[in-house]
């Protein structure tokens, strides 16, 4: 998907993986791979995102977002989140710069200090603007950030998935291994658990409502993210999608942050 960004984002059609000859790493490599190489060639994409937080007692409270998202050949994507609502977060920034095969760089621009604050790769598991979502949750989901190992194929919600495990390269990563249901005909994430660094589950995402673009991407029109110690959660609903629409590296430098709308 590419979560971001969350994104996520996140991801038409190929013959059939077959696991006869192939182990359990090597299948959920290249199920991975079949998964990352779907969704390129966007260009870049602005979404528009509602985001509602809600706690275990149900008392929700809602802020607004524009999302853009730049791809970059031979690297991660470029991504910028916009607050425009509430007035108490109006105007705050996010950048994060995912790679490859090194930690991503993050700043976060708050505008009643009229600071750009970069986000430390040991605070990435913490929580972006009091969401159910980790700073690390908002990279792009780059295949050589994990190690992908196949566990099974499974019904989910009258859906056939591949189920994969996925562990961090990164050992700053908050999560010691994440488990993925992709389903089989586009594969697109249908639901993503995160485990702890000590191996209990934490969280667990869903996406609902995929809408295909351009014939070619599919987009998630729902995210949840469930915190299951806590009994809080977050939904991410994105709307009016615009892809290709011209953004360029220079859109996404550290200076744009403070005059970001």
């Amino acid at each position: 998907m590419k979560l971001s960004p969350l994104i996520f984002s996140t991801l038409l059609i190929c013959s059939p993986l077959t696991a006869f000859s192939q182990s359990a790493e090597e299948r959920g490599l290249e199920i991975a791979q079949e998964a990352d190489q779907r969704d390129n060639g966007f260009q870049d994409v602005i979404v528009d995102l509602k985001m509602e937080l809600s706690n275990r007692h149900g008392q929700k409270s809602i802020r607004q977002i524009k999302t853009k998202t730049l791809e970059v050949e031979g690297d991660g994507d470029k991504a910028m989140s916009i607050f425009s609502e509430p007035r108490d977060v109006k105007g705050t920034a996010m950048l994060t710069y995912t790679h490859k095969t090194k930690s991503d760089d993050q700043w976060l621009y708050l505008p009643a200090l009229k600071r750009i604050k970069r986000i430390s790769s040991s605070n990435k598991s913490g929580p972006f603007m009091g969401s159910e979502f980790a700073y690390e949750d908002l990279s792009s989901q780059e295949v050589e950030k994990y190690q992908h190992k196949w566990l099974r194929d499974e019904t989910l919600n009258g859906v056939e998935t591949y189920v994969l495990e996925r562990i961090p390269v990164d050992k700053k990563s908050g999560y010691r291994r994440q488990v993925i249901w992709l389903d089989k005909e586009h594969y697109r994430m249908q639901k993503m658990d995160f485990y702890d660094r000590k191996n209990s589950l934490i969280k667990t995402l869903t996406a609902s409502g995929y809408q295909l673009y351009l014939n070619q991407f599919w987009r998630a029109d729902e995210l949840q993210m469930k915190n299951h110690p806590s009994g809080k959660s977050t939904l991410l609903h994105f709307s009016n999608y615009r892809f290709k629409t011209g953004l360029k590296a220079k859109d996404f430098s550290r200076n744009s942050l403070k005059r970001a709308r």
